[in-house]
């Protein structure tokens, strides 16, 4: 959600923003949206002010003995007070319309955010680590393929109970993924600095929409008989814990994090990772959240990426980070980088982690704010979300890239206290 009055001062600015996301130029519509809400406003004005010195008349029309002249004017502010309860109601519409027509236009990005249409254009910040030999003479199989064979890893069973996009994870292979998040969520509150958080994973739709994902994104979500929403991310939950606060500067900055569930429909993906768990309808995902001081965010996004490259670092996995370009990021996000871990099963790297800093993109749709210790006025917050990480596909990366020829994987050692020293799969 942006500020109109910024959009009014900025008006070019914020239209060529917009360009470098491929979005067309909006500050003349909701300039005029805004002109329609203002003038009305005045009108309403004008006619409460008409209608209290009309009502002040009335007593000295009747003091005067002016019986008519007191009839007119209780019968004018009858009129106006009629106009007033049904300008009041069209206030609301002509604000509804401009709050509307704001909530589905994207985060405008930093200046250093390179400029791209697609995933194509995203720019190499670093690579970490090597990518693993195999002694072994047949091709690296995928992680489908070594969990079907190990028998821990079943997809016709959760068609059968689901539908496609489902996986049973059973024996070694279930074990495994709990331990993946266990030590996540460990890593992160004992090492990073964030609370560890349990918060629901059915919400109405006011968090989706102070996160951004309502209205524009309705399809993606899963929505229950009763209203509420399967949380696409645990930044839904985790972000609107500040919602409609005003924080004081002692509680910034504010770390959280949870090991949930996540739910998506995938409406936008049909024919894409059909085979496997790359894209699944529901999965397991450890989240970072942060809300700082504005001039802090910046900082925070650089350490929040930190933390989720410490995980595959202590896995011992290969990955780059990429900067996305503002054709792919995220419709909250000012910045974002994207860790992808290597996959040798499928030759390729693959998106595991994303870490995003949104200004106070966010915390305006929130109304979320903090008090500076040498300020009276209430500041927005800036929100920042990351994965740390995506615990299904970190279960993909550590099948794929610890096989071995006969078909077993090695554990890695960070995992193996979680795995009652279990080391190897098979």
């Amino acid at each position: 959600m942006f500020d109109i009055k910024w959009i009014r001062e900025n008006a070019d600015a914020f239209d060529k923003a917009l360009a470098k996301r491929g979005y067309e130029a909006s500050s003349a519509k909701l300039i005029a949206l805004d002109d329609s809400r203002r003038s009305h406003i005045t009108k309403l004005q004008e006619a409460q002010e008409r209608r209290n010195a009309a009502s002040k008349e009335i007593g000295k029309a009747k003091g005067s003995g002016d019986e008519a002249r007191a009839q007119e004017l209780i019968d004018e502010v009858a009129q106006i007070k009629a106009f007033i309860q049904s300008g009041e109601e069209e206030e609301r519409t002509l604000v509804g319309n401009l709050e509307a027509a704001m909530a589905v236009i994207p985060n405008l990005p930093y200046e250093d955010v390179p400029v791209g249409s697609d995933e194509n254009e995203n720019v190499l910040l670093k690579t970490h680590g090597e990518r693993p030999t195999f002694t072994f003479n047949e091709a690296p199989k995928e992680h489908y393929e070594l969990g079907e064979a190990l028998g821990d890893m079943d997809f016709a069973r959760a068609a059968k109970l689901s539908g496609s996009r489902f996986v049973v994870l059973k024996g070694q292979i279930a074990r495994l993924e709990r331990a993946l998040g266990q030590f996540m969520i460990d890593l992160h509150t004992q090492e990073n600095g964030y609370m560890e958080v349990s918060p629901p994973l059915l919400v109405n739709a006011d968090p989706l929409y102070g996160t951004g994902q309502l209205p524009k994104f309705e399809e993606d979500l899963f929505k229950s008989t009763t209203d509420h929403y399967l949380i696409p991310t645990a930044e839904v939950p985790l972000t609107n814990l500040v919602a409609g606060e005003i924080l004081s500067d002692e509680q910034l900055p504010l770390r959280v994090t949870a090991l949930t569930y996540c739910f998506r429909s995938e409406a936008g993906s049909a024919g894409r990772d059909t085979r496997g768990m790359l894209r699944q309808h529901q999965f397991l995902k450890c989240e970072l959240v942060s809300v700082t001081r504005p001039e802090e965010s910046l900082d925070e996004l650089d350490r929040m990426l930190g933390c989720a490259e410490l995980i595959l670092q202590k896995l011992g996995l290969h990955y780059r980070v990429m900067t996305l370009c503002t054709g792919d990021m995220g419709f909250g996000a000012r910045k974002t980088y994207d860790i992808e871990v290597w996959l040798p099963g499928q030759d390729a790297y693959r998106e595991i982690s994303s870490c995003s800093v949104c200004g106070d993109f966010q915390a305006r749709r929130m109304n979320a704010r903090y008090r500076p210790t040498d300020s009276k006025q209430p500041l927005h917050v800036h929100t920042l979300n990351g994965s740390g990480i995506a615990v299904g596909r970190a279960l993909i990366a550590v099948l794929e890239n610890y096989q071995n020829g006969d078909g077993s994987i090695t554990v890695p050692e960070v995992l193996r206290p979680y795995m009652g020293g279990l080391e190897k799969l098979g």
